[in-house]
């Protein structure tokens, strides 16, 4: 038999013998079948990566590396405001960045750095393990493929940039040393805080040079590789500031592992705190302050990314008018600074700071706003931070609420001339938790109607009211207004929400009372009002921006019967009565919180819309600290500093143009039993609004009642003759209201006619929870 017969009858039988086996059997393939195709695949991947390494070039630099500056400008469109976005970044070679900062990197960030050739399959494949195992996103990108991420390419998560990026380590590794790598990466990484780079990073996180780094500090830079933002301990909340720490460790203990520490200085290393961040250049003034508020509307519009913003290039028109804010800056300047004396009074004339935003409430435009002295000595905007409470300008949100509600709970008609006991420290009844706010100096005004309550911001009446509102109620209509709904301090669980426990920003709290100015239409206020670039090829890049249409906030009888009580606060009388110095038709609301920590006036025109607020900070823990004593006033209410530099910035702001009243179609009709949901309704347990005939409806527009003024109590001087304000004529009032009279054992604060609290007029405090009194 010859060899090919011998080879025909193997697999002849073979094939008789696969014949016997069952169906499933005969289904899988043959070992050699498998092993064949499996060489195949394996011939036709090695073929395809060796074409794809060779046709996959090391591009060029990407545009990051040549990025521009943005521009700012104000209003006009050609006055500069500053110049940013240029990256932050000082190349240094290898041999000045101290050896053990290299190996903290290494140790953070790709422990296989000096083994691998660009690319650590192992870790790859781990890394893709864990996500399956659902531990969350690893990386497995070594140092190389983070290099040439941020060099050559972009930060993309699409398959074809990371193939590409794959090769291209793979080449970089073999046309560049180690050292040269990660040089590279070292000087294109970004650390935060704006810095790109080791070098910046150095400067931004502790203030020296590279080469000055130590064990900790050049570890912890290590760090923040693997989460810049976030990982700023100065910044950071209490949960990422342990991640940062944990990081930190890490890279120390993988110094030991991979030898490049002892133990016994590994256990001697503490945790090196960076300094706090510092302003960028060309940001001092107000320039800084302007350009976080047009930041943070482009971003948080969803106009652009912050990314995108960051690779610079952008020709960005505000909002802002450059007299507006400089007339800002001079009424601070003006009113506040020039009282303090901090030598003289070191413990309550320093850290005083003021938060102001200006809104024009026809459109929402951001015209001004007072962040804070110089960017330059203080980098945090005070005009977008929400931490202070707001005190009595909440009470016009309670007020409208009530408006809107029409009934309390059950059944009382609510407007604004709608009688309350006045009585201090009453307590609130059918809240859900016990309340029972104290009014200032502890005096009892009696049966009062809510407008006169406002006059004089007496705290029992508008806890009551927003309850018999309904809390929820008096919520939504907050955040209708303009409130942020996930600013803190406004939960309908609280009944102290009533009196301004809430924390919006000063530009948040000016868009809401713009909504009330502009007669119920809400604008989200907005300050950039053009943004273009220009790229290299000639084409202009012009996002497209936001539409400012307003939206039905409130009915436009409920904003102006608002209106139409706010400004008989603006009055002889009332708590903003320094505001009468506009000489116009104005209207606004003072607030002063718990413990004095802050003082406020929110105020507007026909025309536009301001708020002020004063607060003192501790520089270093951050803590606020009583108002109480500065300029050496025994109290700060609204009505004082808050009030004169709302005046001065308004005189100033509004000089020239003509005086506007206020067109108000104030006063709403009671709906009658049929339109109000009784059913199921709680009853209030004990009297809290008095409705009498004369008092349950509103004044027509035409003449609205101004809330008559008390008669001055026994114990106090006669504030004398009342000086003609500057708003429209109003009929003359009966003198209805009660005369509001202290307690026996209350010690009587001077009138706001007498020293030393002149300049402050009594205004209502926003109480806390558990107000300490």
């Amino acid at each position: 038999m010859t060899l090919s017969t011998r080879r025909q009858a193997k697999r002849a039988a073979r094939r008789e013998a696969r014949r016997a086996l069952p169906l499933w059997r005969r289904m899988l393939p043959t070992w050699r079948i498998t092993l064949g195709t499996l060489t195949a695949l394996l011939l036709l991947a090695v073929g395809a990566f060796a074409v794809l390494y060779v046709i996959v070039p090391v591009p060029d630099p990407n545009a990051h590396a040549v990025a521009q500056n943005n521009i700012y400008l104000y209003a006009d469109g050609t006055t500069e405001i500053a110049r940013t976005g240029a990256v932050n970044r000082t190349d240094v070679t290898i041999d000045q960045i101290p050896l053990q900062t290299q190996q903290a990197v290494v140790s953070a960030e790709d422990r296989t750095f000096y083994q691998n050739r660009g690319i650590d399959l192992k870790g790859m494949l781990r890394a893709g393990w864990n996500t399956l195992l659902g531990k969350g996103m690893q990386g497995g990108s070594t140092i190389t493929q983070q290099y040439v991420k941020n060099y050559y390419l972009t930060q993309d998560q699409t398959f074809e940039r990371k193939g590409r990026e794959l090769f291209i380590a793979l080449k970089v590794d073999q046309q560049r040393s180690k050292n040269e790598v990660l040089a590279g990466y070292l000087n294109s990484s970004y650390f935060g805080r704006g810095a790109y780079g080791i070098q910046s990073a150095a400067h931004a996180y502790y203030g020296v040079d590279v080469s000055q780094l130590t064990l900790g500090q050049g570890a912890y830079l290590a760090s923040l590789l693997q989460a810049p933002s976030l990982y700023d301990v100065r910044t950071a909340t209490p949960a990422n500031r342990e991640k940062a720490v944990a990081r930190w460790n890490y890279a120390l203990d993988g110094m030991v592992q991979l030898g490049f520490l002892t133990t016994a200085d590994r256990n001697a290393a503490t945790f090196p705190e960076p300094i706090d961040p510092q302003p960028a250049t060309g940001l001092a003034g107000q320039a800084g302050y302007l350009v976080g508020v047009a930041d943070d509307y482009l971003i948080s519009s969803g106009t652009i990314d912050a990314a995108t913003l960051k690779a610079g290039g952008w020709r960005i028109t505000t909002t802002f008018e450059k007299p507006k804010q400089d007339a800002f800056v001079k009424a601070v300047q003006d009113e506040l600074t020039g009282e303090l004396d901090p030598k003289a009074r070191p413990t309550t004339d320093t850290d005083v700071r003021v938060a102001g935003a200006s809104v024009e409430p026809a459109t929402g435009r951001v015209v001004a706003v007072y962040g804070g002295p110089d960017y330059a000595k203080q980098p945090f905007n005070d005009a977008l931070r929400q931490d202070n409470q707001i005190g009595s300008t909440f009470k016009p949100i309670d007020l409208a609420a009530g408006l809107i509600a029409q009934h309390t709970v059950d059944g009382r008609p609510i407007t604004t001339e709608t009688r309350y006991d006045g009585t201090s420290e009453r307590p609130v009844t059918g809240g859900p938790t016990p309340y029972a706010p104290p009014n200032e100096d502890d005096v009892d005004y009696g049966n009062i109607t809510l407008r006169y309550a406002m006059v004089k911001s007496v705290n029992s009446v508008y806890a009551q009211e927003g309850v018999d509102a309904g809390l929820a109620r008096v919520r939504d209509t907050a955040v209708k207004l303009g409130i942020p709904d996930n600013v803190r301090g406004m939960d309908p669980a609280n009944t102290s929400m009533t009196l301004g426990t809430a924390t919006p920003s000063a530009l948040d709290l000016a868009g809401a009372y713009a909504t009330l100015a502009n007669h119920g239409q809400a604008h989200t206020p907005w300050s950039v009002q053009k943004l273009e670039r220009v790229n290299p090829g000639g084409a202009v890049d012009v996002p497209k921006m936001p539409d400012h249409k307003a939206t039905d906030a409130v009915g436009r009888n409920i904003a102006d019967s608002v209106t139409d009580v706010l400004r008989d606060v603006v009055s002889p009388r009332g708590t903003g009565s320094a505001a009468l110095d506009l000489g116009r038709p104005a209207a606004g609301k003072t607030g002063t919180t718990d413990a004095n920590l802050s003082a406020w006036f929110a105020g507007y025109t026909p025309e536009l819309t301001t708020t002020v607020g004063l607060f003192r900070e501790n520089p270093k823990s951050h803590a606020k600290e009583p108002l109480a004593g500065t300029a050496g006033l025994t109290r700060i209410n609204g009505g004082a500093f808050p009030t004169k530099i709302w005046t001065d910035y308004m005189t100033a702001a509004l000089s020239g143009t003509p005086t506007r009243q206020f067109d108000l179609q104030a006063g709403h009709t009671d709906p009658g039993p049929d339109n109000w949901p009784t059913t199921g309704a709680p009853t209030s347990t004990s009297p809290s609004a008095t409705p009498t005939t004369a008092a349950t409806t509103s004044a027509p527009a035409t003449t609205p009642s101004h809330a008559p003024s008390a008669p001055a109590a026994t114990d106090q001087p006669n504030p004398g003759p009342v000086a003609p304000s500057p708003q429209s004529p109003r009929p003359t009032p009966s003198q209805d209201q009660p005369s509001p009279s202290s307690r026996p054992t209350q010690t009587r604060s001077a009138r706001p006619s007498d020293p030393p609290t002149a300049t402050a007029g009594p205004s209502g405090t926003a109480v806390a929870p558990a107000p300490a009194r």
